[in-house]
């Protein structure tokens, strides 16, 4: 692949046409790490637009259909593969979001990022459009309750960038398709949470919520809380990545808003705060000192997206005390090398494949397709922290398990009772 400068400070008409996806592509190849880029924060973004590009740019050309291929596992279920669309689309957008919402630049980050940006948005526009080719799927099936949630999720982590330049109909659209999921119950476990982050959206733009949808994802959840960080996945508690996925971030984002609007008291959602804040510690520890992870429980195929919890308290600067946030970009950026640098992760266009480390479409689990592998950009919400932040701009620092494991001096770990 040709290999080209990044071009900074030219007019945006003539660096739109530069920004292919394989032009910015040809700069994050697997045999550049991030010392041979300018810094962490440049192999970030660049990868982040490699992983959502693909999504953005069709959706906008109202080509999402047509071009994105839909593969799915081995053992797929009978809902309708087309909900993968959806998928594609809502996860995306929620972890692309931080990013898209930082202000414009000149710089060839800023570039890009207004590209997304104006992107995002006009594909948003084209798909709630009467007879659009790729308009989505909200009407048939139990998965768009899943996405819809994802999507609310975005409007709520960029309202200005996101949200507010939406269409008059597009916004009515959105809303109508929301609405239109109350006719389905979520199932009894982390999916509660779908339901409540949704209508706590609505909530937020002035529309009035399912007041039982809305409380019962938060009240489940609390009441299955099993201690040390951990909530139940319904009654039992599954050793897996949904704490994270799912549970602690729409918990915390749905809480703030009820907050806001004056439906809980501060000591719920502080609680529902230190409770992601305990979980996160166990999750940055167990990043090893090469930068791997445990591939436990279900959809691990989501890869990164693992790690929106410990992303999501890093761009709220709510991190613990124990946790530096060079440290946690340190781990993460060495976990994204391990995972996106391997061959097979990405298909000859650019989408990525069904597996974990590479492409292994045997460990796609019965509801995974093309779409539902784009929680993987949750891990990048750090972006949404300017260049300047600590976060960015701190030396590289040592995580836990590094630490730990080169003799060094690291914090012990104990059990909390909140």
């Amino acid at each position: 692949m040709e290999r080209r400068n990044f071009i900074g400070a030219l007019s945006l008409t003539g660096v739109f046409g530069l920004f292919s996806p394989k032009t910015v592509l040809a700069a994050t190849t697997a045999s550049e790490t991030p010392n041979r880029l300018k810094n962490d924060r440049e192999y970030w973004y660049k990868l982040l637009y490699k992983i959502a590009s693909p999504v953005v740019e069709n959706l906008a050309n109202g080509t999402l259909v047509k071009n994105m291929p839909l593969i799915t596992a081995p053992k797929f279920d009978s809902r309708s593969p087309t909900v993968s669309y959806l998928e594609a689309v809502g996860r995306t957008y929620a972890g692309i979001a931080p990013w898209l919402a930082l202000p414009d630049d000149a710089t060839a980050e800023g570039v890009l990022r207004k590209k997304l940006r104006l992107q995002a948005v006009q594909g948003l526009d084209n798909c709630f459009a009467p007879n659009s080719p790729d308009k989505l799927n909200f009407s048939k099936d139990y998965q768009p309750i899943v996405d819809a949630a994802y999507l609310a999720q975005t409007f709520i982590r960029a309202p200005k960038a996101l949200w507010e330049p939406l269409k008059p109909e597009t916004k009515q659209a959105i809303v109508a398709a929301f609405k239109s999921l109350r006719n389905r119950k979520p199932f009894k476990n982390n999916w509660l949470l779908f339901g409540s982050i949704t209508e706590a959206f609505l909530l937020s733009i002035g529309e009035q919520p399912d007041e039982a949808r809305l409380n019962e994802g938060v009240d489940a959840l609390t009441g299955w809380y099993k201690g040390d960080g951990w909530y139940g996945d319904g009654p039992n508690l599954a050793f897996d990545y949904y704490n994270s996925f799912v549970i602690h971030p729409m918990m915390v984002d749905t809480l703030a808003i009820m907050l806001d609007k004056q439906l809980v008291k501060q000591e719920r959602y502080d609680l529902a705060l230190k409770r992601m804040q305990r979980y996160v510690v166990g999750q940055e520890r167990m990043i090893s000192p090469e930068g791997t992870y445990p591939p436990i429980g279900r959809s691990i195929t989501y890869r990164t997206g693992a790690f929106q919890a410990l992303s999501q308290a890093a761009l709220m600067h709510k991190l613990p005390d124990t946790i530096t946030p060079a440290q946690v970009r340190s781990a993460l950026t060495k976990v994204k090398q391990n995972l996106y640098d391997t061959p097979g992760t990405f298909d000859a266009k650019g989408w990525l494949q069904l597996g974990f480390c590479g492409h292994d479409p045997e460990i796609a689990d019965y509801y995974t397709s093309t779409g539902s592998l784009y929680m993987a950009t949750l891990s990048f919400l750090p972006l949404g922290l300017p260049a300047s932040d600590e976060f960015w701009s701190a030396p590289a620092a040592d995580w836990t398990a590094k630490k730990a494991w080169a003799a060094k001096p690291f914090p012990k770990d104990y059990h909390v009772d909140y």
